[in-house]
């Protein structure tokens, strides 16, 4: 690049050529097709599509009915794990809500009743001051209040039974998943594909075979859950063991640890925070999972939010939503706790149980004595329904308010995005032709990643467009561009305001730990009652949802710059704008490319989710396949959406990584 002459440099040409090429066919795709007669050129040949949904589908439904081995069917294999879940997931529902009872239907007899609110409640507040302090135990404990008050309690509690069987078996087997590939090389090379293909797969996509091979029920939604929550615990698990210190290794090593005692009693328990970040993860991840999986039966809280969006009631789904929100919360910050929990101090030598566990013997006492107490006052056990609170009429009254007195505002700034920014960008993803569309990408791809990371892309691209999705790629790619641009709009001068001033970042960081914690299911019921449903109420709910990455990753570029450069740029008289500009933003570059990274993975996934408030991409022939059980249909369409997002996450990771050498800040 000739200097002060950027107009010169083969960089600029290649991209404004690219570019206007591509605007060019975009713009004139139609006429060209007219004029060669080729319908080809705008639509892949129906002929040569691969038929690849329909081998999946016949393949799953073999595997369903006639698959054997040896002795055993692959039927006899679903109801062997359909049976291991079933009956922790009773238990757990039973102590929580069901009771537990002898007989079947009509003529069972409860043996013994459930724990009951205050009992849950007490526990939970336990946990929170064992886990911190008393604040953590008020915040935890006033959350499942709420869901007593306001009449929430049965629905969360199925929820919750979900969460409570789903977390340690995806804790457990990302843990040992993650101590194969910390010890094995190619076990790790082998896992790590399959890992990225689990987390950019669409959340529908894993209801869809699981739906067909376990059936309808909470069961199913228990699989596809685990399946959804456990590769960050692989990853976190096997980063973890590798950034435990040589030193401590070594020391280990040196007084004769075996291999299993270097691993238990050394490498695990040195690993422990960064683990429980894992498992922070994981609940968030089943929470958000076993939501979207009352789609297949999971009941509970996440039922409640969907049947109320399908019958449009505005208060239900706000007080499902909120219910939500609130033991999202509770569960996220205890979890977050006891990942910063230091280990509890070592008890004198001879010590009795009690005196080893002073916390849990005093919990269970206190527990106890109101589960016994239950059995003369009942609302000890049960919150009593006259007592509840319903802000339902509340919500809708809400609404109405703002749809009469706004509507006017609302849609005319709905009319001006959709008419100003949303249809062109559009109109232009949507006339790109297939044929030159696979060519760009691999071009692009294979410019920013290198020439075998161009080819791979530009498969990618090919596989989309000879299995018919092309056109709802595109859409997909679309509504992610734009949705993507304007969280970053929003994200990155507030990740920069929060990164440059302390009481800023407090705020903007309450803020955005509110919306990492909310599922994404909480962000269609606002966004639909008040602009109904269409691309710019899915637009909406992917920015709030994606925003988060954006502003964090900023806030942190700022942070980490070193203060010494900053300082060197005051003494040579920049002005406030020159040292933002040309010293702190180039500088922080690579975290503001991170941060782009993860907001267009969340976008993506988000899209998946808006499917239910009438998108026409990707994620709606999802929903289609979940619908009808079509399996193949539904792998197809979630593998073109993982492959736009392996395809955005290389290019955007390649472009962090040439930064960084740059930069020197490897």
């Amino acid at each position: 690049m000739i200097r002060g002459r950027p107009w010169l440099s083969f960089r600029f040409w290649f991209w404004s050529g690219l570019f206007l090429l591509t605007w060019a066919l975009s713009s004139f795709s139609f006429q060209l097709y007219k004029a060669l007669d080729a319908r080809w050129i705008i639509r892949f040949p129906s002929k040569y599509e691969v038929p690849l949904a329909s081998w999946l589908t016949d393949f799953f439904k073999w595997l369903q009915n006639d698959a054997t081995f040896g002795l055993f069917t692959f039927r006899d294999a679903t109801r062997f794990v359909s049976t291991i879940l079933d009956w922790p997931y009773e238990q757990v529902r039973s102590l929580l809500i069901d009771g537990f009872r002898v007989g079947a239907g009509s003529s069972a007899i409860e043996v013994l009743p459930p724990l009951g609110w205050i009992c849950v409640i007490v526990i939970v507040v336990a946990l929170g001051w064992y886990a911190k302090n008393r604040y953590l135990a008020a915040l935890a404990g006033a959350c499942f209040v709420y869901l007593a008050v306001f009449g929430q309690w049965d629905a969360a509690m199925v929820t919750l039974a979900s969460v409570l069987i789903a977390v340690p078996i995806g804790v457990i087997g990302g843990l040992v998943l993650g101590i194969l590939a910390f010890r094995h090389d190619w076990f790790d090379k082998m896992l790590r594909p399959l890992l990225d293909l689990m987390q950019t797969v669409p959340v529908f996509a894993y209801l869809v075979p699981i739906l067909v091979l376990f059936g309808f029920g909470p069961v199913a939604a228990l699989v596809a859950t685990i399946i959804y929550a456990m590769p960050p615990m692989v990853r976190v698990s096997t980063v973890a063991l590798r950034n435990v210190p040589v030193e401590v290794v070594e020391a280990a090593k040196i007084v004769g640890c075996t291999k299993r005692q270097l691993l238990w009693k050394v490498l695990v328990p040195s690993a422990m925070p960064t683990l429980m970040v894992g498992v922070n993860q994981v609940i968030m991840l089943t929470l958000n999972m076993v939501i979207i999986a009352s789609m297949i039966g999971a009941g509970g809280l996440g039922f409640d939010v969907l049947a109320s969006l399908r019958r449009l009631d505005i208060g239900g789904g706000i007080e499902a939503g909120l219910a939500i929100v609130v033991m999202a919360i509770a569960l996220d910050r205890l979890s977050q706790a006891f990942s910063r929990k230091p280990p509890d101090p070592i008890p004198p030598k001879g010590a009795s149980f009690v005196q080893r566990h002073p916390w849990f013997v005093t919990t269970l006492a206190i527990a106890g004595t109101i589960y016994l107490a239950g059995f003369v006052l009942p609302w000890l056990r049960e919150y009593p329904d006259e007592a509840t609170i319903t802000t339902s009429v509340f919500w809708e009254s809400a609404i109405r308010w703002i749809n009469v007195n706004f509507f006017d505002t609302l849609e005319a700034v709905k009319t001006f995005v959709l008419s100003y920014l949303l249809l062109p960008v559009k109109r232009f993803f949507t006339g790109i032709p297939w044929p030159w569309g696979v060519v760009v990408t691999g071009l692009i791809a294979g410019r920013i990643g290198g020439w075998r990371f161009g080819v791979i892309a530009a498969l990618m691209a090919l596989f989309i467009a000879a299995n018919g999705l092309w056109a709802k790629a595109m859409i997909t790619v679309y509504l992610c561009g734009v949705s993507v641009f304007i969280a970053c709009a929003i994200g990155i001068p507030l990740g920069i305001w929060a990164g440059s001033n302390d009481r800023t970042n407090s705020v903007v960081g309450a803020i955005m730990d509110t919306l990492q914690t909310l599922p994404s299911f909480v962000y269609l019921i606002p966004v639909v009652m008040l602009f109904r449903v269409g691309d710019f109420s899915a637009l909406i709910a992917v920015v709030l949802y994606a925003l988060a990455p954006a502003v964090r990753y900023a806030a942190h570029g700022i942070r980490s710059i070193d203060p010494q450069l900053v300082e060197a740029g005051l003494v040579a008289g920049c002005t406030k704008r020159q040292l933002l500009w040309r010293i702190k933003l180039p500088l922080a570059a690579p975290s503001l490319l991170l941060g782009l990274n993860q907001t267009i993975m969340l976008a993506l996934s988000m899209l998946v989710i808006t499917a239910l408030v009438g998108t026409r991409d990707l994620g709606q022939e999802v929903y289609i396949a979940l619908t009808k059980a079509n399996t193949g249909h539904g792998i197809v369409a979630g593998l073109s959406v993982a492959f736009i997002a392996i395809i955005a996450d290389r290019i955007v990771s390649a472009l962090a990584k040439s930064s960084e050498n740059r930069l020197g800040l490897k």
